[in-house]
């Protein structure tokens, strides 16, 4: 096999990416989108200037459909999907029709100079599948997606192989006091909602094969798919392209599914929750917040642009401001929200020294709440849009981060215009409409403080 020549054009495709997406990044971009007899949705964005295709299908399989027990099902499914695939169960005379083993299935994409791959998040199952357009390489990458989505072998001595490196994964990362914080955090933060859910070794000790299994039978249907195309493709070669790559699905002729069981919000915090965790470390982590806001939240905009005054800007941040430069106590401080499906964390983050820790905190929680009391000035507000609309074409400017865009406007029911328009929403977000979101969203004295390191720092 000699697969090094695939990639070499490849390369040289995408050295011209920028030059082409920074012209694409000031002018419109039409997305087209239509429903298949199927059921599945597909959102087109037509890049005719680069021969190659982007391709990113979503399914609603994400952790938050975890059993409490087996916290981690969706992420293992997905990686263990690229451990080979079984044969055909209508072989024909494709090339990829017979099983291919996990070696096997590497070499044929690498043969081919594509790359099909799979993620799971807190909301969605995501496959993506990357190749250069030409008539010789396409139908072949396609064809092998297909297999690879709809046939996964999911070999037991793989998955043994796999569980005992995650479990040794695991353990190595609870020896970092970030880690320890982040999942102490979220599990305070989310109340026993699934985006608490953290992978445990005993819960991945409890998931099997047929566990997979189960999640692709109740949940990779192509009624389910959202299908986000960016590429050197029409909308009817699209339309194929799309047939194809869910033709072996099960349900791809009937266009229904039954319902999926609903998940519940997430509830709020009744009250404020401080968690000390005595950690070795030369360092405090600490972690301030609470739940935030569903990505559908009509003051997404009012919120996107007052975090960056209040600690998503880095250095012209209020928290950087008062907690690096006025006092010293801390190298970075950072805000952001996490809005999903369900109301994804607001999150204050910063790192300090141990002795310091308590003065860090409070002085964060005063910004915080002199921010949402007050809302951002004048001048604040102004830099805030300058820098965001500013820096709004270096956010499209590949076909991969275009294809997350995309992907974002597909899965979250988002205006087709959303691109287009994403300028004068930021531009006519006002003070007064910071100050409500905020107000409506965060609650500065009902909120979780995770620090550790800092209480064994101070026992010694």
């Amino acid at each position: 096999m000699n697969s090094t020549w695939s990639w070499r054009p490849l390369r040289a495709v995408l050295a011209t990416c920028l030059v082409v997406a920074g012209a694409q990044a000031f002018a419109a971009i039409p997305v087209q989108t239509w429903t298949q007899p199927s059921g599945a949705k597909v959102y087109l964005v037509e890049s005719p200037a680069i021969p190659m295709l982007d391709v990113q299908i979503d399914f609603d399989a994400g952790s938050r459909r975890d059993p409490p027990d087996k916290a981690g099902l969706a992420g293992v499914a997905a990686m263990m999907s690229s451990k080979g695939i079984t044969a055909a169960r209508t072989p024909g005379a494709g090339p990829y029709d017979a099983a291919l083993d996990e070696n096997q299935l590497g070499e044929a994409w690498a043969d081919l100079g594509a790359g099909f791959g799979a993620s799971a998040g807190s909301d969605r199952m995501s496959f993506s599948l990357r190749s250069l357009n030409y008539p010789d390489l396409l139908p072949k990458a396609v064809q092998l997606a297909s297999r690879q989505l709809a046939d996964p072998a999911f070999p037991d001595a793989i998955w043994q192989r796999e569980r005992q490196r995650l479990a040794g994964n695991l353990r190595e990362a609870l020896t970092k006091p970030a880690t320890v914080a982040a999942r102490a955090f979220a599990t305070s933060v989310y109340g026993g909602h699934p985006y608490g859910f953290q992978t445990t070794e005993e819960s991945i000790a409890r998931i099997g094969v047929e566990d997979m299994r189960d999640v692709y039978r109740r949940t990779i249907e192509p009624c389910r798919a959202k299908v986000s195309i960016v590429g050197a493709v029409t909308r009817a070669q699209a339309d194929a392209l799309v047939t194809t790559l869910l033709s072996r699905l099960p349900g791809a002729a009937t266009g229904q599914c039954e319902p999926l069981a609903p998940v519940a919000e997430v509830p709020a915090l009744a009250a404020p929750l401080v968690r000390e965790i005595p950690f070795a470390s030369a360092q405090a982590h600490v972690l301030i917040g609470q739940p935030g806001y569903k990505r559908s939240d009509p003051d997404y905009f009012a919120l996107l642009v007052g975090n960056y005054t209040l600690g998503g800007g880095g250095f012209v941040s209020r928290l950087t401001q008062e907690v690096r430069e006025k006092r010293g106590l801390s190298y970075s401080v950072y805000s952001y929200f996490s809005p999903g499906l369900h109301a994804g964390a607001f999150t204050i983050g910063l790192q300090t020294r141990p002795d310091q820790t308590a003065q860090a905190v409070q002085v964060s929680r005063d910004v915080l709440a002199r921010f949402v009391a007050e809302g951002p000035t004048a001048a604040e507000l102004q830099a805030a849009k300058d820098n965001l609309i500013g820096g709004f074409p270096l956010l499209i400017d590949s076909n991969r981060k275009l294809l997350d865009n995309l992907a974002n406007i597909a899965w979250n029911n988002l205006p087709l215009d959303y691109l287009d328009t994403w300028t004068r929403q930021v531009d006519k977000v006002t003070a007064a409409d910071i100050k409500a979101a905020f107000a409506r969203k965060l609650q500065p004295d009902r909120m979780v403080t995770v620090t550790v390191g800092a209480v064994a720092q101070r026992q010694q």
